[in-house]
């Protein structure tokens, strides 16, 4: 995820690279790679207002899910 700052092409390459540097992480401690799946979806779902500078900081974040097999 990302805050309302750049453009909607720049905030979804950005959050798609920090969710896969998420995985990579993960897998380099062991999680086999077909377990973890990473999604960006750069500003389309904001936490918090973009309109102060604490907001966008919350906004700019990555998420788990974890399921039941």
């Amino acid at each position: 995820h990302t805050d309302n700052t750049g453009s909607n092409e720049i905030n979804l390459k950005l959050s798609q690279d920090r969710a896969d540097a998420v995985r990579e992480y993960f897998i380099g401690k062991g999680i086999e790679p077909d377990r973890v799946a990473s999604k960006g979806y750069g500003e389309a779902k904001p936490v918090a207002s973009n309109d102060t500078d604490e907001g966008r900081q919350t906004n700019r974040r990555v998420e788990f899910v974890i399921k039941k097999k």
